[in-house]
């Protein structure tokens, strides 16, 4: 059975109280913490930097998954290495050189993902399976939270699990956007080992009562 890594994303944690928010959902569960990093320029939104990756890092000692959505991103990439990001993950679009994005993450000691928006077509991954260690499928249009999970997801999910065991190599699947308890079982049997959850854990009352759910739906099957 894959492992079940849950990420919550600090998109939709109360920002007056980031360190605690950091440390409770950690304590509640959470393996990873996903950080989202927006532009205002590769999608329309603006959020956090590495200024913020580096106060939340002393709060917790789990995986600090960076997702940026800006363009270009080459330039920031060592700011979040030196924040104490663990893993940084990019979308090809916003890069002119994808080969060189992902050597460029590694050589900075963190774990190198790559971001496949909805309509981008699965061949940006042909060249660059031997560079990866995290292929994350959004199942939402980047740029804000709380949007529904797309269905045509999961097709993606089945053809990437296939790739990625083809290769042979522990590259991680994650999914981000529209991630609940009542979908997260189907999108696992998709193939699916790590998932991205905004507002269905940070707009909750319990998180530890969410993730458990989470995992048990997972388990369940």
């Amino acid at each position: 059975m894959r492992p079940v890594r849950i990420a919550p994303s600090l998109l939709s944690a109360d920002f007056a109280r980031l360190g605690e928010e950091v440390r409770n959902v950690v304590a509640a569960g959470a393996d990873i913490i996903h950080f989202d990093v927006m532009d205002n320029h590769y999608v329309p939104n603006l959020t956090i930097g590495p200024m913020v990756c580096a106060a939340i890092r002393p709060h917790t000692t789990a995986p600090i998954d960076v997702h940026l959505m800006v363009r270009p991103v080459d330039r920031i990439i060592p700011d979040f290495a030196k924040a104490g990001a663990n893993i940084i993950s990019f979308h090809p679009e916003a890069s002119d050189h994808v080969d060189r994005t992902l050597a460029l993450i590694r050589d900075h000691g963190c774990r190198a993902g790559l971001v496949l928006n909805p309509a981008t077509p699965l061949h940006v991954l042909d060249h660059v399976m031997e560079r990866l260690d995290l292929i994350l499928l959004m199942s939402v249009n980047p740029g804000f939270g709380g949007q529904s999970f797309i269905p045509e997801t999961l097709r993606k999910l089945r053809l990437v699990r296939e790739r990625i065991d083809a290769s042979g190599r522990d590259i991680w699947l994650e999914v981000d956007g529209g991630v609940k308890a009542d979908n997260i079982a189907g999108i696992a049997r998709a193939g699916a080992d790590t998932f991205v959850a905004g507002s269905a854990i940070f707009g909750q009352a319990d998180y530890h009562d969410v993730i458990g759910r989470m995992r048990a739906a997972v388990a369940a099957g």
